[in-house]
């Protein structure tokens, strides 16, 4: 049995009792957290195959970006400036039509990186070539939840089903639990009525969860009410996708009528307010969401809509905006806007019992922060530094799955310069198809 021991660090745990420790220990055996706490001086070190010296480090849940598209780490920068549709249909999904796997597979292994270094243990994948995606997970030793985008438009509903289901038979629950599988209808425009039915119809077979982009933009809910007289939320509601667990990205534009319906059926969100920005999609309402009792998590959504995928950033985006459009200091206080970030990205991706909290029994999923650093002192509320001052670089030490995956900033499993320049490669080779 691998033991490991980190020790004299501050600990947000993160659990329902919200414990902190300001000189605690962590004992991870094997993928799991076997005792946390203050630190015990009458247990020796000789006892672990490992002892993490922590002074000076803030320990806390890893990161969960419960939406994403990784891959589309190829189109960073390709494409900027646009409105959603524009974006979509004359920049991206062209592209996209020209992916191959090897493609998907460099475009994931950057993001990965990306993730890694700016504390990301987990990541919630709807995208192409999912194998590809799948095999990134299982080198690098991060957490994947993935899903194949489903389209219902030109002939490419059944074999976007037959991948599914070829998909989970062959990664669902592998790579040591890391690796589990979602449906991915990609949203109500791209997956008619018809064929909504028809994803569920497997849904109910495996009995996995369903990954959806819903209400993104006003021209969506527009379209909607156009086409079906009811809006996004009410359309697949009417056609029974929230009888199952179900995490739906953006819900940017939503009435009273939604968030009752989103409440009522425990459905989760996904709300990622750097790409809403940057597409001009609007301002999610994450106050009222959170008053109607949603759980509401971050996403990043792509670095082709983001540009990046540092979750610190979109924590403090979301602790941020929504203190301006409501015109309230008081909207989600720092340490609830890490919440979102772990302990509801976690309950968003049904995960609850295993990840988001630093506790005994739990996947050893966590991350060790710097805090000895100009921009972190004087160290008065390390939640209110977490969320308003700390960057991406600040993240030291990253654990997954009870595996050192970076420490000091150097990752173990990866090379990260070969990842770049065949990143880069496969880019530009693309655009040139």
């Amino acid at each position: 049995m691998n033991k490991l021991r980190i020790k004299n660090c501050t600990i947000f745990t993160m659990n329902e009792k919200q414990e902190k420790f300001q000189v605690g220990e962590i004992i991870i055996e094997d993928d799991k957290i076997s005792y946390i706490g203050q630190v015990r001086e009458d247990v020796q070190d000789s006892e672990f195959t490992r002892v993490v010296e922590a002074g000076g480090m803030l320990c806390l849940p890893g990161f969960i970006n419960t939406h994403t598209h990784a891959a589309m780490t190829l189109f960073r920068g390709f494409a900027d400036d646009l409105p959603l549709m524009t974006w979509l249909e004359t920049k991206i999904w062209p592209l996209e039509d020209r992916l191959n796997e090897e493609d998907v597979y460099w475009g994931t292994l950057l993001a990965v990186i990306e993730m890694i270094k700016s504390g990301t243990t987990t990541f919630n994948d709807m995208y192409f070539f999912m194998e590809a995606v799948a095999e990134a997970v299982k080198e690098t030793g991060i957490r994947g939840v993935l899903s194949r985008g489903l389209i219902g438009l030109q002939g490419k509903g059944e074999i976007g089903l037959e991948e599914t289901e070829s998909f989970i038979s062959r990664w669902h629950n592998t790579c040591e639990g890391r690796v589990k599988v979602m449906f991915g209808p990609h949203a109500p425009y791209t997956c008619p009525p018809d064929y909504l039915k028809q994803v569920l119809l497997k849904v109910d077979q495996y009995k996995l969860p369903v990954h959806i982009h819903l209400a993104e933009t006003k021209f969506e809910v527009e379209q909607c009410k156009e086409d079906y007289k009811l809006t996004p939320i009410e359309l697949v509601d009417s056609l029974g996708v929230f009888e199952y667990p179900t995490i739906a990205a953006h819900c940017v534009h939503l009435t009273e009528n939604d968030m009752a319906i989103l409440a009522g059926k425990g459905v989760k969100v996904a709300h990622n307010p750097g790409s809403n920005l940057k597409l001009a999609s609007g301002f999610a309402p994450v106050k009222q969401m959170l008053e109607a009792g949603i759980t509401v998590s971050i996403g990043t959504d792509s670095a082709a809509s983001n540009n990046n995928l540092d979750m610190l950033e979109e924590i403090r985006l979301a602790a941020l905006i929504h203190k301006a459009v409501n015109e309230e200091p008081t909207v989600i206080p720092a340490y609830n806007a890490v919440e979102m970030a772990t302990v509801c990205g976690a309950k968003s991706l049904f995960m609850e019992n295993e990840i988001g909290m630093l506790k005994t029994g739990y996947k050893a999923d966590l991350i060790l922060l710097n805090l000895n650093k100009p921009h972190l002192y004087p160290q008065h509320d390390p939640a209110a530094h977490l969320v308003y001052s700390a960057q991406s670089s600040d993240v030291e030490t990253v654990i997954i799955n009870g595996k050192i995956i970076m420490e000091n900033r150097e990752l173990a499993f990866i090379d990260e310069e070969k990842i770049m320049y065949n990143a880069q490669k496969q880019a530009f080779d693309l655009i040139k198809r």
